[in-house]
């Protein structure tokens, strides 16, 4: 008996394994400081990988702020295809990269850098769900699936107001919305517009706590409660421009159904007066 490995499973792993080796070769292929810095160049490369605390993080920071001076093209594109690999295989740790981007770039370019890659991540992650793990998902994910399309049923006819409120509220796992959007039947251009713009406020606190890195004592400073109340009331508030559609839609709705009954009985001939 022949074992035949699925075609889409193979496809998601040759892009898994082409996007490993494209990273490690940029890793492999940083510039040289100076001639004269050849050995801590080497020291250096070797520390280059996806921080998991705070120190590695600062440790990694320093390292690129040093390149980033001399070789400002080689930094933005390793630090590009490191935010679009951790978003596309929704990979956790997207708080790194965003302080990362602070640190590296300063808050207005660091903010817009954070805001398109996301976006663009989220997106890849969108399609490659879509192309290669709908059974999967499917399977693994029922139950949360089931109540997720239930809930984007309710609110389709106001759906982009219900998916930013999605994004905005601080405690949504952005990385299963990444993966069930296609399932449950969100589109893709309401889907990169909510990413784009509901993820704004957490990549601003993110990218404006990084300007600030080396001062960072632990990484509860970033999200204080103070800061959590803030973005979950920036949430409820992207949800009331939703309800006032829906009501408007509905009193529409109700209006126009006496007219509809009063033509009908008008027409019918056999209602006489």
């Amino acid at each position: 008996m022949v074992f035949k490995i699925p075609f889409k499973l193979v496809t998601l792993i040759c892009i898994f394994s082409l996007s490993i080796l494209w990273l490690y070769f940029l890793s492999i292929n940083v510039p040289a400081l100076n001639q004269r810095e050849t050995d801590q160049h080497e020291m250096q490369s070797n520390h280059l990988k996806f921080p998991s605390n705070l120190e590695e993080l600062q440790k990694v920071s320093q390292i690129l702020e040093e390149y980033f001076q001399d070789n400002k093209s080689y930094v933005l594109l390793l630090f590009s295809s490191a935010y679009l690999f951790k978003q596309t295989f929704a990979i956790p740790g997207s708080v790194f990269m965003n302080l990362l981007s602070g640190a590296l770039f300063g808050l207005q370019a660091g903010f817009t850098v954070a805001c398109l890659l996301t976006a663009i991540g989220a997106t890849f992650c969108y399609l490659l769900s879509n192309f290669c793990g709908k059974s999967w998902i499917s399977r693994r994910f029922a139950g949360q699936l089931t109540v997720l399309r239930r809930k984007v049923d309710e609110n389709r006819s106001t759906l982009i107001y219900y998916l930013l409120f999605l994004r905005l509220f601080p405690m949504t796992p952005n990385w299963f919305l990444n993966i069930a959007s296609p399932i449950i039947g969100i589109p893709l251009h309401l889907f990169f517009i909510s990413v784009f713009i509901g993820l704004m406020p957490y990549n601003f606190i993110c990218v404006q706590t990084g300007c600030l890195l080396s001062t960072l004592k632990s990484m509860d400073d970033v999200f204080t409660p103070s800061t959590i109340l803030t973005l979950m009331g920036i949430a409820f508030v992207a949800l009331i421009p939703g309800l006032i559609s829906r009501r408007l839609i509905k009193s529409e709705s109700n209006l126009k159904q006496p007219d509809k009954v009063q033509k009908s009985t008008s027409t019918n001939p056999l209602i006489t007066s």
